[in-house]
């Protein structure tokens, strides 16, 4: 709170923060001076109609009591003169102090626009220093970029060289096997490259059997009762029994039928009988066949556009196609365990549902016979109470002749039996005559 005195009346009154601010924001004002002149100028303008006012209401006292108090005008001339002196005094005061206040406000003023030019001024030093900071951030960051794209680069070149590297080997190794297989082939007759091919798969499987696959079963298919079988059955369970996989493998090789040369797609629709005669899940063609084919000599060709579940490899893969399908089949093992439970809760339903409507079935017929035991029993019972009804009103009836022939025998006297019978009369008169 700030205390105010009025330059007119000298009265100290309070204002509060928000007025006390409200004047000075007036007094800051470019229009400070003129309205300060202005106001002086109403000020002096409402002192002279109060002094016309005041001549006025003295000049009609004067004029109605002008004979009698001549003294009393002086003296309110006086009065008159002393006000006039006051209010200039007065309004001097109030100038001074006004002017004074502005003078501080200015000063005040020019100080504030001198902070504020100085606050700029460090302002825009820290703006561009910060400018500056950021800039050279930003120019590491491009030379840090810069050299994370030359190292990409040269990764790339480094990983690009190195698989061409391990391509270009892989290729030549599998040129060298090709020429080493044509090479066997070539020096082998018909009969000892078939079975070299079948002796190679199952030696490669039992030379892992110990340590891959000691539960698994890998023979050879001896069973032609469809008339046809394949070269080898290979099949694996798990502990509960379920089936994880089942294999049928069929060996062909180039020099089987020297006559003509055969194609692998001369053997699938047979391959695929047996998978399915045999129960087998996957059938695959173990092949020599078709050396020069870009198609199979490229590894693992999977045939399921014609037949499902069929795989066409070359001898080098018959151990990793082996592993594959298990694998991928060890991941389905919880889902056939499942599959299996559900078969066996199915079967499980199945005969109680049979059960159920065998005893539904007896109980029906034993309730139908005694239901028409119950029906001839009620019937008889009917016919019963039908008799008994019947017995029931006959002797109803006889109980009630009874007591009508009671009735008419207690109303029986002498003088109604001798009624119209005088010669009855006159014999009870002679029996009463005697006693």
């Amino acid at each position: 709170m700030h205390d105010i005195i009025c330059p007119h009346c000298h009265t100290a009154f309070k204002i509060d923060e928000a007025g006390y601010a409200d004047i000075l924001k007036q007094v800051r004002d470019k229009d400070f001076s003129a309205q300060l002149h202005e106001r002086l100028e109403l000020a002096a303008q409402d002192t002279r109609k109060a002094l016309e006012l005041a001549q006025l209401k003295a000049a009609g006292e004067l004029q109605r009591a002008a004979a009698a108090k001549d003294a009393e005008i002086q003296k309110l001339k006086a009065t008159l003169e002393a006000s006039e002196v006051a209010r200039n005094l007065a309004v001097a005061q109030a100038l001074g102090a006004v002017e004074k206040e502005r003078d501080a406000l200015a000063a005040e003023l020019r100080q504030a626009k001198h902070e504020q030019q100085l606050a700029a001024s460090l302002a825009q030093a820290t703006f561009a220093n910060e400018l500056q900071q950021a800039l050279s951030a930003l120019q590491r960051e491009r030379d840090e970029l810069k050299s994370g794209l030359e190292r990409a680069a040269l990764e790339k070149k480094l990983a690009e060289t190195s698989l061409r590297d391990k391509y270009e080997t892989q290729l030549k190794d599998r040129d060298e096997a090709i020429e080493r297989l044509r090479d066997m082939k070539a020096r082998l007759s018909t009969k000892m490259v078939g079975e070299t091919l079948e002796q190679h798969c199952e030696t490669e499987f039992n030379r892992l059997r110990a340590t891959a696959f000691p539960k698994s079963y890998f023979e050879k298919d001896n069973d032609a009762r469809s008339g046809s079988k394949g070269d080898y059955i290979f099949r694996e369970h798990d502990e509960a029994g379920t089936e994880i996989v089942s294999i049928m493998f069929e060996m062909k090789n180039e020099n089987d039928h020297t006559a003509t040369k055969q194609k692998n797609e001369d053997f699938l629709k047979e391959l695929d009988r047996d998978r399915h005669e045999k129960g087998c899940e996957y059938a695959v063609l173990v092949t020599l066949l078709e050396p020069d084919s870009e198609l199979y000599n490229t590894g693992i060709v999977d045939v399921a556009h014609r037949y499902p579940k069929m795989y066409v490899i070359r001898p080098q893969f018959f151990i990793p196609m082996i592993t594959l399908l298990r694998n991928a089949a060890m991941n389905s093992l919880k889902y056939k365990s499942e599959l299996a439970l559900a078969k066996a809760q199915s079967i499980d339903i199945t005969n109680f549902e049979n059960d159920l409507e065998s005893f539904k079935t007896a109980f029906a017929r034993n309730y139908d016979l005694a239901s028409r035991s119950f029906s001839k029993a009620i019937d008889e019972i009917d016919k019963s109470i039908d008799h008994l009804q019947k017995t029931k009103e006959a002797l109803l009836g006889t109980d009630r002749n009874l007591r009508l022939a009671n009735d008419k025998a207690q109303d029986v006297t002498i003088k109604k039996l001798t009624r119209g019978n005088p010669t009855m009369k006159a014999r009870f008169a002679e029996l009463g005559k005697e006693e």
